[in-house]
């Protein structure tokens, strides 16, 4: 029995584990490579063993980086089902489906405008080769043991990050061992999404660390928020949030609400301009018993369930979900104070940079950045203080105000990693740390040691973990 580590091996983009057993191949989470170039170019390269030599596939859940190389692998030749939570089935079909159009396009736009050093540019995946990885795709509800290939079974277990995000929990027959697969993990005390389950025990436990070195900002009830948006629109400027429509989107347009129906901010027009958004949004409405209670009690407000039907929980009260190009480009020729927000969350791609050429010369605008930027995204370029941008093949200056709110992550920080550790009820026999860059990787595992006495391992790019040696019975501190 081993695991091999194909990704989110000290970075936090494409998350793939690759665990065998008994001659049984399955592959654990299906993730692409974001940020840097030579990040991205591992996309681009086959796995290191036989697509159709892996039986199955598990998803923890829908992002990209998690689930964005299922149309690559399909191509190679993998044959098996994907199994995954119902609500992680559904946003994955949706991603996937725009991953692959986004992925044309670009292609397409290149090609058209000579921006390319590739003749031609090619999408990394097309449309159809999404829509024929969405036929693997197998939903399996949460807490239900299902056998993923002879010998090994999954359990999925709620990780507080995402709608239908989950813990992978995967046993052994021949050897009777429990291996864990943390995917993301979640926070506690936030809006939309519940906190994330304990876990008693796990021989092997795969954990992340892409806050391991930082705590977040304290909630402040949006006070924060409110701030940036009513000192914009005090300006005459437009607030544009590039933000991912898989999770960030919903926690923005509930604390957008929140502040309207405090009287904290001005009422303004709230453009979510997104092909994918307001199929998401329905996804989201369709699973109100998955969230968080505040959720469920913001949904039966009076007015707004009237109002917005499909949308009750994450709408505003002059909310407009953009479908179509040429709303999104009378959006961007507006002038008049707004707030746009627009995937793709770290700016690397979608329809915000169009949003973005025009917003960022201005100085009556904000930009406001609400989640993790990658190191290598202009997203955290922007964020680092460049003075101007590359997009499109042309040279966009900075003016516009570059802000952020931090306490909106969806990924736990160090407490919080900590906290969810503190659940064990005994230490596992190996504890690896993934999806996160060397420094707070390194700091998590000094951390981990220190306080809990765990084994702690923070694995390479294609490091293979004998795990018939690693969880040998070993002199394990308790957990205290």
């Amino acid at each position: 029995m081993n695991i091999t580590f194909l990704g989110a091996a000290r970075t936090v983009t494409g998350s793939k584990h690759l665990l065998e057993v008994d001659g049984h191949r399955v592959l654990v989470d299906c993730g692409l490579f974001q940020g840097l170039k030579e990040l991205r170019e591992r996309n681009w390269q086959p796995l290191t063993v036989p697509a159709d030599t892996i039986e199955s596939v598990i998803l923890t859940h829908a992002h990209l980086d998690h689930c964005g190389y299922l149309p690559r692998l399909v191509n190679q030749g993998f044959r098996g089902r994907v199994f995954c939570t119902p609500a992680t089935a559904e946003l994955a079909r949706i991603v996937l489906a725009d991953a692959g159009h986004l992925q044309e396009e670009d292609a397409e736009r290149a090609n058209r405008k000579g921006y390319t050093k590739h003749h031609p540019a090619l999408p990394l995946f097309t449309s159809a080769d999404a829509s024929r990885a969405m036929t693997r795709l197998q939903p399996v509800g949460y807490n239900r043991p299902i056998p993923v290939a002879p010998g090994l079974t999954v359990e999925f277990i709620n990780a507080g990050h995402l709608l239908g995000s989950s813990y992978a929990r995967v046993q052994t027959e021949s050897s009777g061992r429990t291996l864990l697969f943390g995917g993301d993990l979640g926070r506690y005390d936030r809006p939309v999404l519940p906190d994330p389950t304990t876990v008693p025990e796990a021989d092997l436990l795969l954990v992340e660390s892409t806050y391991g070195n930082r705590l977040h900002e304290d909630d402040d009830g949006g006070t924060r928020l409110a701030e940036v948006i009513a000192s914009t629109a005090e300006r005459g400027g437009k607030v544009i949030v590039p933000a991912f429509a898989l999770g960030r989107v919903e926690e923005v347009l509930y604390w957008i609400s929140r502040l309207e129906d405090e009287r904290r901010i001005p009422v303004l027009p709230v453009y979510v301009d997104s092909p994918m958004s307001a199929v998401v949004l329905e996804t989201y409405r369709a699973h109100m018993n998955e969230l968080d209670a505040d959720i469920l009690q913001s949904a039966s407000n009076g007015h707004r369930a009237r109002a917005h039907q499909k949308l009750c929980g994450f709408c505003t009260a002059k909310l407009k979900v953009v479908s179509s190009i040429q709303e999104s480009i009378a959006v961007q020729e507006s002038k008049a104070p707004s707030i746009v927000i627009s995937a793709s969350g770290m700016a690397t791609g979608g329809r915000v940079l169009h949003h973005l050429e025009r917003a960022l010369p201005d100085a009556r605008n904000t930009v406001l950045f609400v989640g993790y930027q990658a190191v290598g995204t202009r997203g955290r370029d922007l964020r680092d203080g460049a003075t101007s941008t590359r997009m499109h093949g042309r040279d966009i200056p900075v003016a516009a105000r570059i802000e952020s709110v931090d306490s909106m992550s969806a990924h736990a920080d160090a407490n919080e990693i900590l906290r969810w550790l503190g659940g064990f009820t005994r230490p596992p026999t190996l504890t690896c740390l993934v999806h996160g860059d060397p420094e707070p990787m390194d700091a998590l595992r000094d951390r981990i040691v220190r306080e809990l006495g765990w084994t702690v391992r923070t694995p390479d790019h294609h490091e293979t973990i004998d795990l018939d040696a690693a969880l040998e019975p070993a002199a394990a501190a308790p957990v205290s």
